[in-house]
């Protein structure tokens, strides 16, 4: 494996992320759009730091900030279903995504260690 763009959760995580983006793109409220998109970010993106790093003991430190950060996302979700801002389908999708990548990550990080 030699690019983190091979890797299936990170291609998973980040089109999460993207489709997360694009579902609440006309949501007013800033504090709680800004926060929901900044969770799944940082799951790819943390993956690929963890990729990109020189020792299998920085790549699961990395790999384990982007499996806590899908927990972070898929807590958002939830409470974003409770307020109205994310309807039931969407959100139920979003989070078994966020769940499977949760999955994938725990095997990758025992894989490594």
């Amino acid at each position: 494996m030699s690019r983190f763009e091979d890797l299936e959760v990170w291609k998973r995580s980040a089109r999460l992320s993207a489709s997360i983006y694009k579902g609440l793109v006309d949501l007013r409220d800033f504090g709680f759009r800004d926060q929901i998109t900044r969770s799944s970010l940082s799951v790819p993106s943390n993956i690929a730091e963890g990729h990109e790093r020189g020792s299998s003991k920085e790549a699961a430190q990395f790999f384990n900030y982007a499996k806590g950060s899908a927990g972070e996302l898929r807590t958002q979700i939830y409470i974003g279903m409770d307020i109205g801002y994310i309807d039931r389908e969407t959100g139920k999708t979003w989070l078994s995504e966020a769940e499977e990548i949760s999955k994938m990550l725990h095997g990758l990080i025992r894989s490594i260690k």
